[in-house]
């Protein structure tokens, strides 16, 4: 299959993971060329597209192989008992670390770890991971990352392996160029994320290019005709334009993939909550603006931090994914010792209590900043509840859903004595103007309190009748009293 077949196959009404940048250069390559002629045509056509563009561009259409890209470490291991040479699927230094390299395009499935179309699978990705988890001499793992993403299928169990991973050796991932889309879904599930000063990160969002391409065949005298069976065989098909309906299911596709993007980045940064995820809206942040958005722990290089765990590996006990623990493959214990004797040294233990903590601090500081900022957006799209926001801003406790949830309950109440309010000022003014003038008459003899007692207790069908309206004598007599004041009220209400 051409290269050209292959990019329209795997991009086209499909959900990406991509850099938006990436969506003209793919539609620059395919304009004009839907794949309906030759395939050495294609092919050719597409060579030409990628050699006119500018060469950074051509490095993210080719991308290098996985091992072009780094200089140190050996592909090559010896298997202690024969001592035979034996190929590793990454490069692996003499202290130990392992580089998995994930430049260009990524894709689903290829036996290949990169192409000269610059792509790189996920089922190799996967296949690195899982060597590394299990091999003895494999003390820690840096992903060198430069990719603007790629397909959504399979990027997010590709990320679950990067999580498994960390959990049992210390993973970090290093923006060095481009983490964007899918390549940050990847870095998200590693111990720790570390940008480079000019290394973009994020682009968390989910894009689904279609092209219609029924106009263009028109001007070239061609008619394409589509015979199916199954009413949505051909939905989305390049040869007609997209009906609303058709446009409705695949945004529901896109949608659904955009809350597997949140939830496996949340699964990774646990400082992030899916709300500050989405608030992103999808941006990219460069060097330090990625580490001030929780995106990135640290703005460093690829030779800083595979120095910081070459001495990781010889000077202190490694450290894991936080909530997990590496295990001892014989009895199970945890395995925190010195790569060459059996005992740490104080010294490495006081390094590591000391960065453990620093990190402690930084993620707490991230999330309370996290958290107090969607409480803050809370209290902006619901007002009149100030003092509430207030309490729960200082309550470490209360999380951005919690807040949510207590202010409903607060504008519900709020709601509730309003309308109560309303319902008494209501009942009164009717009591007022159900009595007429007519009934009170301060000049007659039993204007009194002793008259109006009078007339409550008198055995005639008027004192009856108060008797019935009225529960207790001292009501009637009250009532009597005030009743200047209420037929005043009764002439504005009126």
């Amino acid at each position: 299959m051409t290269l050209l077949l292959h990019i329209a196959e795997r991009v086209i009404n499909r959900p990406l993971l991509v850099h938006p940048d990436k969506l003209p250069i793919i539609l620059g390559v395919l304009e004009g060329r839907i794949p309906i002629t030759a395939a050495p045509q294609l092919a050719a056509a597409a060579e030409r597209a990628i050699a006119d563009m500018p060469e950074a561009a051509q490095r993210v259409m080719r991308g290098p192989l996985p091992a072009a890209s780094r200089f140190v470490g050996s592909a090559l291991d010896r298997d202690p008992d024969s001592g035979e040479e034996r190929a590793l699927p990454y490069l692996r230094t003499r202290e130990g670390v392992a580089i998995i390299t994930i430049t260009g395009s990524l894709i689903n499935r290829g036996p290949w770890l990169g192409s000269h179309s610059g792509e790189t699978s996920y089922e190799g990705i996967k296949h690195q991971l899982a060597t590394a988890a299990v091999d003895p001499r494999t003390k820690s793992v840096i992903l060198d990352i430069e990719s603007a993403g790629g397909e959504a299928v399979g990027a997010f169990e590709t990320a679950m392996a990067v999580r498994a991973l960390a959990a049992r050796k210390p993973v970090v991932a290093v923006v060095n160029g481009m983490a964007a889309s899918a390549a940050y879904a990847l870095a998200a599930g590693a111990s720790r994320v570390v940008a480079t000063p000019t290394g973009m990160a994020g682009s968390i969002g989910v894009v689904m290019l279609h092209a219609d391409y029924s106009r263009l065949l028109d001007r070239k005298g061609i008619t394409p005709t589509l015979i199916f069976a199954g009413a949505r065989k051909v939905d989305g098909n390049p040869f007609e334009p997209l009906p609303d309906g058709v446009r409705e299911d695949l945004q529901r596709e896109v949608d659904q993939f955009y809350e597997l993007f949140v939830a496996s980045v949340a699964a990774g940064r646990r400082s992030l909550s899916p709300a500050a995820i989405r608030a992103t809206e999808a941006r990219t942040f460069i060097g330090a603006d990625a580490v001030a958005a929780g995106l990135a722990d640290s703005v460093g290089t690829f030779e800083t931090e595979l120095a910081e765990l070459s001495r990781d590996s010889t000077d202190r006990p490694m450290t894991v994914k936080q909530g997990a623990m590496r295990m001892d493959k014989h009895d199970g214990a945890v395995a925190a010792t010195h790569a060459t004797t059996n005992e740490p040294s104080e010294a490495a233990l006081a390094r590591a209590r000391a960065a453990g903590k620093a990190e402690g601090v930084a993620e707490g500081a991230s999330a309370e900043r996290n958290r107090i900022t969607g409480i803050e957006k809370l209290g902006a799209q619901m007002k009149g509840h100030e003092r509430l926001i207030a309490d729960m801003k200082a309550d470490g406790a209360v999380s951005p859903e919690q807040a949510a949830m207590r202010l409903i309950e607060a504008e519900n109440a709020l709601r509730a004595a309003q309308l109560a309010g309303i319902k008494a000022i209501e009942d009164v003014t009717g009591k007022v103007m159900a009595s007429p003038r007519g009934q009170i008459d301060d000049a007659s003899p039993a204007a009194t309190p002793e008259g109006w007692a009078a007339e409550y207790d008198a055995p005639t069908a008027a004192g009856q009748k108060l008797r019935a309206e009225f529960v207790a004598k001292a009501d009637y007599v009250a009532f009597r009293a005030n009743a200047h004041h209420i037929r005043i009220l009764g002439r504005k209400s009126a």
